[in-house]
């Protein structure tokens, strides 16, 4: 299977010294991809025409296409297509359409040409103009011993309408045929190297175009499978029986196919049952209520909340022992059991979460040092507790008891 590849270089010292965010190369990594080439390495480079012309001569020897963004502007520090015209041995000339182009642009701003505009229409001549509708700077295109470098202005919008109008087309035409396409499983409940034990014989048995990913997160771990083809293959197929022999596998830790956050996956899972769920929180903040109303249409399911800091709240409001209180703690299985409990009860929901615990820096005790947690899950036939202890900073922790308090719910759900 002989799947080309392409390479990204970025040009530009303001991405190196982190002043902006190069959000570029990720979007071509994926239009990339969705046409068929693998991207094989992306390159961050100094405005250096020596790093340029290193850079171009170590990745040709590699890849079949190189897309190259930045140094493309009026200005003197702006070398890219001075470089470029040493690299292939060529000099700038005049580009009538480009400069009748720029020309028209600040026509309708009601602005002249300088001479510093007019030298955006000074280029390689033995580069392929590519128009850029939105800017002044066109893109080039280059052919050398069957290797194509694409040169391409860095303003984001500016690069990805020349990309998406003309230079994607052309690339698809010329290695149609290649296929690459993604599937993600999302997991949770089981640590990287547990999960990749658990599907080892799985994974050694893929056939050789499919490759497996893991990609941990917070919530979990997302299982990727990239499948390669070249020929007429069905990409689809092949995904989707591995797909299905994983669910068969490690059906208790999958919450998702695609890319589903978890309350998402929640939501769906309680519109489908035609449940409702209200929560009940306390070292959390409201986290949980965030990430479960950031959905839309959470308000089909989603009743409301009730933030209890304050021991005086979860007395007042949730109706908490004080007895238990003083006896075992806001942070404790009897305490959390009561909110979880008792916020269902308040709000006539199905289902009630709730959360108790210290996220940190400060308020730990031997007994219970930062990082103890208590979640809880409530319905009208019986209430689940768990400890937590999670040696994170206090984000983290608020972080962590969120997504573990989404998968109890989850595993409740997928036993109602």
């Amino acid at each position: 299977m002989n799947i080309q590849l392409a390479d990204v270089i970025t040009i530009g010292d303001e991405i190196l010294y982190g002043q902006i965010i190069d959000t570029n190369s990720a979007w071509l990594g994926t239009e990339l991809t969705q046409i068929g080439l693998k991207v094989r390495q992306i390159t961050s480079i100094s405005d250096n025409p020596e790093h340029i012309i290193q850079t171009l001569n170590q990745v040709k020897k590699e890849v079949a296409v190189i897309i190259i963004t930045g140094g493309l502007g009026p200005t003197k520090d702006d070398l890219t297509k001075q470089t470029l015209c040493r690299y292939f041995n060529t000099e700038l000339v005049l580009h009538e359409p480009s400069l009748l182009h720029i020309a028209h642009l600040f026509k309708r701003y009601d602005r002249e040409v300088t001479e510093l505009n007019r030298q955006q229409a000074m280029l390689p001549a033995t580069c392929t103009p590519i128009e850029n509708p939105l800017g002044t700077a066109p893109g080039m295109w280059f052919e050398e011993e069957e290797v194509i470098y694409i040169s391409l202005p860095g303003v984001p919008f500016e690069m990805k309408r020349i990309m998406s109008d003309t230079v994607l087309p052309q690339l698809k035409e010329k290695f149609q045929g290649q296929q690459i396409q993604h599937r993600v499983i999302q997991t949770i409940g089981l640590g990287e190297s547990f999960l990749a034990d658990k599907i080892a014989a799985w994974e050694d048995n893929l056939p050789d175009n499919l490759k497996l990913a893991y990609l941990p997160n917070l919530n979990g771990v997302r299982l990727r499978i990239t499948g390669f083809s070249n020929r007429q293959d069905n990409l689809e197929e092949q995904l989707n029986t591995e797909t299905n022999k994983l669910q068969e596998l490690i059906p208790e830790y999958i919450f998702a196919i695609g890319e589903i956050p978890i309350e998402a996956a929640m939501g769906n899972l309680l519109k489908e049952k035609g449940l409702t769920i209200s929560t009940a929180e306390s070292c959390t903040g409201g986290h949980l209520a965030h990430k479960l109303t950031s959905i839309a249409g959470s308000s089909e399911y989603f009743m409301g909340s009730i933030l209890a800091y304050h021991n005086n709240i979860k007395i007042n409001q949730l109706g908490i022992t004080p007895d238990d209180l003083s006896q075992h703690g806001a942070v404790s299985e009897v305490v959390v059991s009561q909110m979880a409990a008792n916020v269902r009860k308040l709000l006539n929901t199905d289902i009630g979460l709730a959360t108790s615990g210290i996220a940190g820096p400060g308020g730990g005790t031997p007994d219970k040092p930062v990082g103890t947690i208590w979640i809880a899950y409530a319905d009208a036939e019986k209430t689940i507790a768990r400890q937590l202890s999670y040696n994170k900073d206090r984000l983290l922790n608020i972080e962590y008891t969120t997504y573990a308090i989404l998968n109890l719910l989850r595993q409740q759900l997928n036993h109602a």
